[in-house]
This record gives C-alpha cells, structure tokens and sequence, in this order.
C-alpha cells in the first residue's frame, strides 16, 4: 500500500510552485527579451550607417592555449574585421603552447602588422585565462579592449559596432555582443548548445537587461575601458568565471555595461558530451565562487538589482535544484506506488502545460534568429527529456569537485575540435 503522510504534498505542493515561479520568470524575460531587440534592430541601422572616422583605437586580446585547431580561422576573421587598419593590433597571449599555436601566429604576423605575439612566460604558463590576459593588458597599446576567445569569427562589423555603442553612450565601460554556435550542425548535442545560447541571450542577457539594467559580461565578443579593469586590480586569477566576477566588481564601482545582440562571434561549442560536461562543470564552479564572495556582500551593494541577481543565482543552484529532484522523486515513487499524494489536483495537466511553456519560450528566443524550423522544434522537444536533464548531473559534480578540491580553482581548457 503506497505510503502517504501530510508532509510528503507540503513538499510536493512547494516544489510545485517552485517551478512554475521560475516558469513564469523565464516567460516573462523572454517577452522582454523581445522587445529589447527590437529596439536594437533600430540602433543597429543607427550605427551602421556611421563612417568609422570617429572610432577610437583598440588592442584585441586572443588569450591560447593549444589552439592550433582553430587560431588560423580566427586570425583570417579578427584581420577581416571593418575598422580602421591604423587603430587596431590584435594580440594573441601564448599561454604555454605546445602545439603549433606560436608558430601559426608567427607566421600570420609576418603578412599582417596588426597581429602580434605575446608568449607568457614559462614559469607563468597555464595560469588561466584571467591570468592570461592580465599579462596582455600590459603589453597592450591602446586605451580600450577587446577580448575575443581562440575559436570565435567575429562577424565583420562586430567590433565597429562595439565600439560605436562605447563612444556614443561616455557612461557606458564595457559593451558585448551575442555568440553563435559555429558548428550548430556538427551533432545533436550541437544543435542542443545552439538553442540553449540564443535562449540564455534573450532571455536572461536581453530581458534583464531591459528590466534591471544588469548585463553580465560573457568572456567573449566585449570591448571594455582599460582604465576601468586597472583600477578594478584586473581579473581575478581565483575565479574560474572571470567575466562574471569582473562584471559584479564593475557595476560595485558603479559603471555600466550593455548588451548588444546584433554584434555577433560563431564559436565553436562541444561536439562531445565528456567535454560539455567538463565546460559546464567549470561554468557551475565558477558561479559557486562567485556566490561565495559577493552574496552576503551584495546586500549593501549599491546598486539594488545586482543584489536581486545574485540572489536568484543561489535559488537556482539551490531551490531550483531541490525542487525539480524532488518532483522527480514524487513522480517516480508514485509511479511504482511506493507513495500518495493525497492533494486533489490536475497535475498531469499542470505538467503539461509547464512543458508546452518551456517548447514555447525556447521556440520564440529561436525564432528571434530565424531559427524557428520543424528540425529545432524536434530539438527542443527533446531538450527537455535529455539535455536539461544533464543539468543535474552537472551540478551534482561541481558540488562534489568543490568539496574534493576545497573550492580551489584548477582550469581546464575546454577541447576543439576545428569543424568548419
């Protein structure tokens, strides 16, 4: 006989409730996700009809490590960018190679003057990305910087239109754009991560933005004041999400960073599920360091919803959490009939429509991009059951790296795998 106590639908009516909060919440972003980008689509014909007279020289940092894979393609697209030849020199930051990186590099800049590189220092190699380019930075010439990833293409007019948006609007620090999944078609889990980014961009980079003005930057496709990461003390070498702990520290100190989705880099996502996991696990990890120093201090930070947002980040990793694997449990125990819930309610019904929501948000980010077709909608059907699934897992294992390694950070690199 299934067991049932009034305990057991206390805690499935919270977990309930739990998710149809944060359901809400993502519905909600999404609409406002959507009427943020419409208002760039009219900025964006705003700057592109400038000349390039007025922009003002920038030093691109390419932070690599063994990225012989790839760091040709993003070479041919960082020299392909429109800006004025004069005011740009791209650096890329040899972290330790042992490939064939250097020599690639070396090779290109012997054709193109405004490549350069920088080889860390062998006793300083394979630090990290923050340490990376906190090297960089000093070798660097110019007043404003640009950060790209070794996999990214930034589109052509991308960095114009960064630094178009920096210089028109003086308050403004730092600017980024969207990323793209280069190799979205590479496999399933491919075309997963492709769905996954244009959602999180709209939904929580676009809609937040639009409603709290906090945009957090990326790691990628940015362009920031040098002077403003000096005075910052740079990024921290301890967090494994350096751009997200740089943008908390920056909003702390006051200033302001914008989201600009029609500045857009493709790069190249996982095509292995071992390396998503590895990626993800570090993205989670970091997101853990974060909540660990700015949490408790966020509730005397100045600005408000930066407080708001940290808070949601540790009701996701936590309330969230416990509230899908306990929905999970009441579904599987009542299944078997090891329990009851007693409750009177159409809770398949309300399953139903919170995964006919999830199809709908997801499908509407992806139309955002004209990438709405009967394939994607498959894909996103599939997501639910699978993919999201993984989320847990990836959780799971962060918390437990966490306890094994006592919160210390250890980079690993994420894999490429150099598809066209």
């Amino acid at each position: 006989m299934a067991y049932a106590h009034p305990f057991i639908d206390i805690l499935f009516l919270i977990a309930v409730l739990v998710l149809w909060v944060m359901i809400f919440y993502q519905l909600f972003f999404t609409y406002a996700g959507y009427i943020y980008r419409r208002r760039t689509l009219m900025e964006k014909k705003r700057f592109a009809g400038k000349g390039m007279d007025d922009l003002p020289p920038v030093s691109i940092l390419i932070p690599a490590h063994n990225e012989a894979l790839v760091i040709e393609k993003t070479l041919e697209a960082m020299r392909a960018l429109i800006y004025p030849p004069e005011r740009l020199e791209i650096i890329v930051i040899d972290d330790g190679s042992t490939d064939d990186t250097a020599r690639i590099v070396q090779r290109i800049s012997k054709i193109d003057a405004r490549v350069r590189l920088f080889s860390v220092p062998p006793e300083e190699a394979t630090q990290g990305k923050s340490h990376a380019l906190n090297l960089g930075l000093k070798t660097a010439a110019h007043d404003l910087i640009a950060v790209y990833d070794a996999d990214n293409r930034p589109e052509p007019e991308a960095l114009k239109f960064l630094a178009t948006a920096l210089v028109d609007k003086p308050e403004l620090v730092s600017v980024f754009g969207k990323f793209r999944t280069l190799n979205k078609q590479r496999n399933l889990l491919t075309r997963f991560i492709n769905i996954e980014t244009l959602s999180f961009q709209y939904m929580v980079q676009a809609g937040r933005y639009l409603v709290s003005g906090i945009a957090i930057l990326p790691g990628t496709n940015f362009i920031i004041r040098r002077e403003a990461v000096t005075k910052s003390g740079g990024w921290d070498e301890a967090a494994l999400t350096e751009d997200t702990e740089l943008s908390i520290r920056l909003y702390e100190q006051g200033y302001e960073i914008k989201f600009l989705p029609y500045a857009v880099t493709w790069e190249e996502e996982p095509e292995r599920w071992g390396t998503w996991l590895r990626q993800r696990t570090r993205w989670v990890r970091g997101n853990f360091y974060v909540l660990r120093k700015y949490l408790l201090p966020s509730f005397r930070f100045r600005k408000r919803s930066l407080t708001m947002e940290l808070i949601y980040l540790f009701l996701l990793y936590y309330l969230f959490l416990v509230s899908i694997l306990l929905s999970h449990l009441f579904f599987i125990a009542s299944s078997l009939g090891w329990i009851a819930v007693l409750s009177p309610g159409p809770y398949f019904a309300v399953w139903a429509c919170a995964f006919a929501l999830f199809v709908v948000e997801l499908s509407l980010t992806a139309a955002y991009d004209d990438e709405l077709t009967l394939a994607n909608i498959g894909v996103i059907l599939l997501m639910y059951f699978t993919y999201c699934q993984a989320w847990i897992i990836l959780v799971f294992r962060a918390i437990y790296q966490e306890f094994r390694r006592k919160g210390k950070a250890e980079w690993e690199k994420t894999r490429r795998f150099g598809t066209e």
